[in-house]
């Protein structure tokens, strides 16, 4: 078990047929830090839908003719995913496409529902038939349920909301109509801006609209429904202030991009305050402070401004490999991290070093990472995580569904070190958390276990459908 993050959602609508596909693809670049192993992109030509989806990263699934390819069009919706609920096969590559007796629809959706599991049961006992095993496919059943019996897709939107627990920003098209909803506790990010042709585009993060040269107009608010169409756009707030905020604190730490704005809050300050509360929390005697390319960065130079000890460039990323927690399988973790970075002697050598990361979940990484300092020449490494102890199991779209492999849960602090091979470790106290975001309304249930939602009775898991279905067979 590893920690992933969970995908990135992007969509469009344009006064006027244009390269549509293309204006997602390149949202989606911007979103490939948030799932690396599949996506697609559906579009919308005059009400045919047209896609192309795959197992891959972008770059390996869209060459410049599969994109030439796909139509041009008015609308269009795209996804990249880590799945946190269904395996990595084809058939779970999203955006989900659905054809019913009242048109069509293309879903993408970022997070995860808790009771995904209950709600698919009660489908199978009805005669649905799933041709997947991720959550989306539950939403889309229960979109459909609902459009049947009312009178536009946003008002079956509405209608399966109350139906829906736990976390997801949607986006969904139909022949006529571009809509987003974000779920009442808002725990993954979703924002939308005005396109240079007057259109409207709709991003998990602000950095994916700057992408395509959208401006950014809002976040989608918690609970909210918005409606683009050739009219304009419609909100519709009747599940807004229904349930208290509680976006990811980990999406400032991690998951998002430095370059992105989350509810009004800077990402690339919250790490800044990090490496600040971190420094003053505990004062360190050392020479130079460094980051863990790339979201341990922004927190070492927050260390290093309020300590007064020098930043340095100690380590070195290859450019052309995705993120670790990205990558399944213990043994193709290490050896990406063998390939991935590499120390700078010369900033290290002879050198007592602060080591800033942003979260310890195996400890096989940054065990990695201190060796090649030592190696290098550090004379002491002092590490430093700007994130709480992972745990708690996550189930809002984080790939957290056990304690058993999460180092913290199985040592202390000072054994960790030890492990690891650190002179020292300290972790950002859980009472820091608002500091970062300048509230309380966050959810930290992996490090403080203070769920929002009711557990899955299962205990999830993000290949439970798949097990389900493995005890079923004779």
């Amino acid at each position: 078990m590893s920690l992933h993050e969970e995908c990135g959602v992007f969509g469009v609508i344009e006064p006027s047929v244009t390269d549509v596909a293309g204006i997602v693809y390149g949202g989606l670049f911007a979103l490939q830090h948030r799932g690396q192993e599949s996506c697609g992109i559906v579009v919308n030509d005059d009400g045919l839908f047209s896609s192309h989806k795959d197992l891959g990263l972008l770059s390996e699934v869209f060459s410049p003719e599969t994109l030439a390819r796909l139509p041009r069009g008015k609308m269009a919706v795209g996804h990249v995913r880590y799945g946190t609920t269904g395996g990595n096969y084809r058939q779970n590559c999203q955006p989900i496409e659905v054809n019913h007796q009242k048109g069509r629809l293309a879903l993408a959706h970022n997070g995860n529902l808790c009771n995904a599991a209950s709600l698919r049961s009660a489908l199978e006992l009805s005669g649905a038939i799933f041709h997947t095993t991720s959550d989306t496919e539950t939403i889309a059943y229960l979109l459909v349920q609902k459009r049947l019996k009312t009178p536009s897709i946003e008002e079956a939107l509405s209608a399966a909301m109350p139906l829906f627990e736990g976390a997801y920003s949607l986006i969904l098209m139909s022949p006529q109509k571009l809509i987003c909803a974000r779920d009442p506790y808002g725990f993954r990010p979703l924002c939308f801006g005005r396109t240079p042709e007057g259109g409207y585009a709709v991003a998990s993060e602000s950095a994916a609209l700057k992408a395509v040269g959208a401006a950014f107009v809002r976040d989608v608010e918690p609970g909210e429904i918005l409606v683009f169409s050739e009219n304009g756009v419609v909100s519709r707030k009747e599940h807004c202030a229904t349930r208290e905020k509680r976006l990811c604190i980990f999406e400032y730490i991690y998951f998002s991009r430095p370059d992105s704005v989350l509810d009004g809050v800077s990402v690339h300050a919250a790490r800044l305050r990090a490496g600040r509360l971190l420094a003053e929390a505990l004062p360190t005697e050392a020479d130079v402070v460094i980051g863990v390319p790339d979201s341990g960065l922004d927190a070492a130079l927050g260390f290093s401004q309020a300590s007064g000890i020098p930043y340095e460039i100690g380590l070195v990323k290859n450019k052309y490999i995705g993120r670790t927690f990205i990558s399944p399988g213990q043994n193709s973790r290490i050896d990406q991290v063998r390939i991935k970075l590499s120390a700078v002697e010369e900033a290290v050598r002879g050198k007592r070093v602060v080591l800033i990361d942003d979260s310890i979940v195996r400890g096989t990484t940054v065990g990695r990472i201190v060796r090649l300092l030592r190696e290098a020449g550090a004379q002491e490494i002092h590490l430093r995580i700007s994130a709480p102890p992972f745990l708690h199991p996550c189930y809002y779209g984080t790939d957290i569904d056990s304690g058993d492999q999460l180092i913290a849960c199985r040592h202390s602090v000072e054994e960790i070190a030890a492990l690891l091979g650190a002179d020292s470790l300290f972790y950002l106290p859980v009472s820091c958390l608002s500091s970062l975001i300048g509230s309380g309304a966050y959810c930290g249930a992996c490090f403080d276990g203070r769920y929002p939602t009711p557990v899955p009775a299962d205990g999830g898991g993000k290949e439970s459908f798949e097990r389900r279905l493995s005890d079923k067979r004779p």
